[in-house]
């Protein structure tokens, strides 16, 4: 697994998640629960993984559809 985003707007990571499933690209969001565990709300970032052989293809898609990678 390879990172692909890291972000703490949670929409960003939606938009990318629709994006990447609709191109048949597995993901996987991990620190989802994070910020609840430390209780900063939010503070910390999320980190969206992809597969080491996916993630030229994810990134160009993400790139393309305005999501700085």
């Amino acid at each position: 697994m390879k990172e692909l985003l890291r972000s703490t707007d949670p929409t960003a990571i939606a938009f990318a998640l629709a994006l990447l499933d609709a191109e048949g690209i597995a993901s996987f969001e991990m620190d989802v629960h994070m910020s609840v565990l430390e209780g900063s709300m939010g503070i910390l970032p999320r980190r969206l993984m992809v597969r080491d052989a996916d993630h030229f293809m994810a990134a160009a898609i993400l790139r393309d559809n305005g999501i700085a990678v």
